[in-house]
């Protein structure tokens, strides 16, 4: 007798590909539109989430949405979506790519809500969201985007229309320069959204470690130790990029990796 499939609406060979503990993804070059925000996932892979962790029409949140991504990619799948996003320029952009993708989309996704919500994630519970059947997120990776040295943000700092960082808000964790007190507040967001989580509902957090003044510190772990108190840690996908040039970090003197990786934490609300 065949078992019913209570997650989502893959066919088994599609459910037993995305189970792969690793997988390389390099995405298509992104839109200006989007290109000024300093760091986002790609629509493509963010589809591919969404199409395991949830059903046809089901809810996805992205607390930290950024240019929306997620919203995007969960149009795409046929998928209702919420997103909160501090910054109201990535919030203004944000909505007026969802708007182009429902054009371009049509009919077909008439019926689905993606909506765009300026705001705090701390604050989530009062944007008056129904139950969210799925969680899908990537948190700033501390304050790395301000380390001047950082070689992904030389470029950036040549042209005034690129940012550098998320914002100046001090409620942005991404701000805060002491690594503890950012981890406390960043797992005390997600922990924040579980009045708004159906039961064992999902959560992605992908996120990688950083590494400041010649020290790796463990972010991924740290988060999967300490969220891991509220939620259920059930697995880790890795994300390869295999598409980055190499540069000679330490060549001649000292171990320092060229980090091309990082961690799709997978959690759920039991």
């Amino acid at each position: 007798m065949k078992r019913p499939n209570k997650l989502n609406d893959l066919d088994p060979k599609s459910w037993l590909k995305f189970q792969k503990s690793w997988f390389i993804h390099n995405p298509p070059p992104r839109r200006k539109g989007v290109l000024v925000h300093p760091a986002k996932f790609p629509e493509t892979m963010a589809q591919e989430f969404i199409e395991f962790f949830t059903k046809n029409e089901e809810i996805v949140l992205d607390p930290m949405a950024g240019t929306g991504s997620t919203l995007v990619a969960a149009l795409r799948a046929g998928r209702n979506s919420y997103g909160i996003e501090l910054n109201p320029k990535y919030a203004e952009i944000a909505e007026q790519i969802v708007k182009e993708e429902r054009q371009s989309l049509g009919e077909k996704v008439e019926r689905l809500t993606s909506k765009v919500i300026i705001g705090d994630a701390t604050n989530a519970t009062n944007n008056q969201l129904p139950k969210i059947d799925y969680v899908l997120t990537s948190p700033p990776y501390w304050d790395m985007l301000r380390a001047r040295g950082a070689k992904t943000q030389k470029k950036r700092r040549t042209s005034a229309e690129l940012d550098v960082f998320y914002s100046d808000d001090p409620n942005d964790v991404g701000n805060l320069d002491d690594y503890e007190e950012f981890l406390e507040r960043l797992v005390g967001i997600y922990v924040g959204l579980q009045s708004l989580l159906r039961e064992k509902a999902y959560l992605t957090i992908i996120v990688k470690n950083v590494k400041k003044g010649g020290k790796i510190y463990p972010l991924a772990w740290d988060i999967g130790r300490e969220l891991g108190k509220t939620y259920t840690l059930k697995d880790e996908k890795i994300w390869m990029q295999d598409n980055q040039r190499l540069a000679p970090y330490g060549m001649n003197s000292a171990w320092v990796s060229n980090t091309f990786h990082h961690y799709c934490l997978q959690f759920r609300n039991e």
